[in-house]
C-alpha cells in the first residue's frame, strides 16, 4: 500500500496518551529526602501500582536519586521547580536489564528511567531530568567501549543467546527507556546531561512524546530514538543533541533480522531541531525496516543534514513512505537530504537495502552546502524520490547516483529547475 498524508491523520487519530486515576502519591510521603530520594521514589511507585494507578509526584527541589523503574499504571510527575539528579555510580543501575545498545540486544546497566513490559506509563511535568553526564563520568566511556562493542557484534552474528550477552563494563545505557511497553506518554520535562541516547523507546506501541526540551550535547547523545516502535506521535519538542536530534531505528544486523520489528506509523510535527548531525535520521540501525513516517511544520537550524537516511550492505533494511511537508531549514552545514547506501562498510556486506517513495514538499531552505546527496546501488537504486514546491539556497551542486528523482516547481539559488526524472 502506498501511504500518503491522509495516513498521517490516521496515525494522529489513533495514538492516544494513557489516562491515570486522579490519586497522588507524593514521594515525601514514602520517605524521600533530597539527598537520597531513590528508596522513597521506588516505594511511591510500588504503592501507586499496587493501588491501581495514579501520579507519583516529585515536588520542587533537587532530588538525588539512583535508577527509577516504572510500573504499569504509574505517571511519574516531575513538578515545576523539581530536578531529578541521577547518580553517576554504575553500581546504582544494577542488576543488569534487557536493553539494546546501538541496535543490538544485550544485558546492560539499567537506563536511568526504565520500564519493561508495562502498560499505561508516563513521565510528565515541567521539571528537569539531569543525568549528570560529563567527561568525568559517563561520556568518557565513549572512548573505552570499542572492544566490548566488537564482542557484542560478534555475539549477535553468531546467535549467542541474550542471557549470555552480558555488558555492564563500558557500554553506556540510555537515559529514559520504555522497553516493550504499550501506551506511553513522555511530556513536558527538560532533559540535560544525558549519559547516552536520551529518550529511547524500544519495541513500544502507542507512544506520545510532546513538549520536551532536550539539551545534552555529549558524544553520541541522540535526542529521541524510536527503535522498533509502532504508532508514535512526537509534537512540539525542542532538541539540541550531541548527535542526531530525532532518529528512527529498527535493530541492527543479525539481531535486526532475528527480531524483525520495523519502526512504522510515526508522525513528527511542530518541532525545533538544532545541532548536531541529522535533524531527522532514519538508520543507520534499520535492519528491521522503517515505513510510514510523516514530518510537518518543523524548523531546523544547525545540524549537518535535515533528512539523513543511512544504511549499507551490512545493515540492509528498507525505508519506504517518508513524507516531509512545510519544513523550514535556516542552516544545515552539509546536504539538506543525504540518502547514502555507502556509509561505513558500503557494499561490503550480504544484505541489500532499499529506499522508495520519499517526498519532500514545501521545503524552504535558507542555506545549505548543497541540496541533495542520493547514492543508491546499481542493483538497488533509490526509487521514487520527489521534491515538490520547494526553494533552496546552496553553495554547491547536488550529487545523484542510482536514484529515481523527480523535481517539480523547485527553485535553487533563485533559478527554477525544470522537472527532472533520472536514474543513473
Amino acid at each position: 500500500m502506498i501511504a500518503g498524508w491522509a495516513d498521517a491523520d490516521r496515525i494522529r487519530a489513533g495514538v492516544r496518551p494513557p489516562a491515570f486515576p486522579a490519586v497522588d502519591f507524593p514521594i515525601t510521603s514514602y520517605g524521600a529526602v533530597e539527598a537520597n530520594a531513590g528508596p522513597g521514589i521506588a516505594a511511591a511507585i510500588e504503592a501507586c501500582h499496587e493501588s491501581g494507578g495514579g501520579r507519583v509526584v516529585v515536588p520542587p527541589g533537587v532530588w538525588h536519586t539512583t535508577g527509577i523503574r516504572l510500573l504499569s499504571y504509574v505517571e511519574l510527575h516531575v513538578s515545576a521547580g523539581a530536578t531529578l539528579r541521577f547518580s553517576t555510580d554504575p553500581a546504582d543501575y544494577l542488576p543488569l536489564v534487557e536493553t539494546r545498545y546501538e541496535g543490538l540486544e544485550v544485558l546492560n546497566h539499567a537506563p536511568m528511567i526504565y520500564a519493561n513490559g508495562c502498560t499505561d506509563i508516563a513521565i510528565t511535568g515541567t521539571g528537569t531530568l539531569d543525568g549528570q553526564g560529563s567527561w568525568d563520568s559517563w561520556w568518557q566511556w565513549f572512548h573505552e567501549c570499542d572492544d566490548e562493542f566488537k564482542q557484542l557484534r560478534e555475539q549477535s552474528w553468531y546467535g549467542v543467546p541474550l542471557a549470555d550477552r552480558v555488558g555492564g563494563r563500558r557500554l553506556r545505557s540510555s537515559f529514559v527507556q520504555p522497553y516493550d511497553c504499550t501506551n506511553v506518554l513522555i511530556e513536558g520535562v527538560t532533559v540535560v546531561r544525558s549519559p547516552f541516547w536520551q529518550i529511547h523507546p524500544v519495541l513500544c506501541t502507542n507512544v506520545t512524546i510532546r513538549d520536551l526540551v532536550i539539551d545534552s550535547q555529549g558524544p553520541n547523545n541522540d535526542g529521541i530514538d524510536l527503535e522498533s516502535c509502532r504508532s508514535v506521535v512526537v509534537q512540539r519538542c525542542v532538541i539540541a543533541a550531541g548527535d542526531d536530534c530525532l532518529a528512527l531505528k529498527s535493530g541492527r544486523e543479525a539481531d535486526g533480522l532475528q527480531v524483525g520489528v520495523p519502526t512504522e506509523d510515526v508522525l513528527i510535527e511542530d518541532c525545533e531541531l538544532r545541532v548536531k548531525y541529522g535533524a531527522i535520521t532514519l538508520g543507520s540501525d534499520l535492519t528491521g525496516g522503517i515505513r510510514n513516517v510523516y514530518v510537518r511544520d518543523c524548523r531546523i537550524d544547525g545540524p549537518y543534514f535535515a533528512l539523513y537516511i543511512k544504511t549499507n550492505a551490512v545493515r540492509g533494511g528498507f525505508v519506504e513512505n517518508v513524507y516531509l511537508r512545510d519544513v523550514t531549514v535556516t542552516n544545515v552545514t552539509k546536504e539538506v537530504v543525504q540518502c547514502n547506501f555507502f556509509r561505513g562498510e558500503g557494499e561490503a556486506g550480504p544484505l541489500t537495502p532499499y529506499v522508495r517513495n520519499v517526498e519532500l514538499r514545501g521545503l524552504q531552505v535558507e542555506h545549505a552546502r548543497n541540496a541533495l546527496l542520493l547514492r543508491g546501488y546499481r542493483h538497488s537504486p533509490i526509487e521514487d524520490f520527489r521534491v515538490v514546491d520547494s526553494t533552496f539556497t546552496v553553495d554547491a551542486p547536488s550529487t545523484v547516483h542510482h536514484a529515481g528523482l523527480t523535481l517539480t516547481n523547485v527553485t535553487i539559488n533563485n533559478q527554477p529547475v525544470r522537472d527532472v526524472h533520472q536514474i543513473r
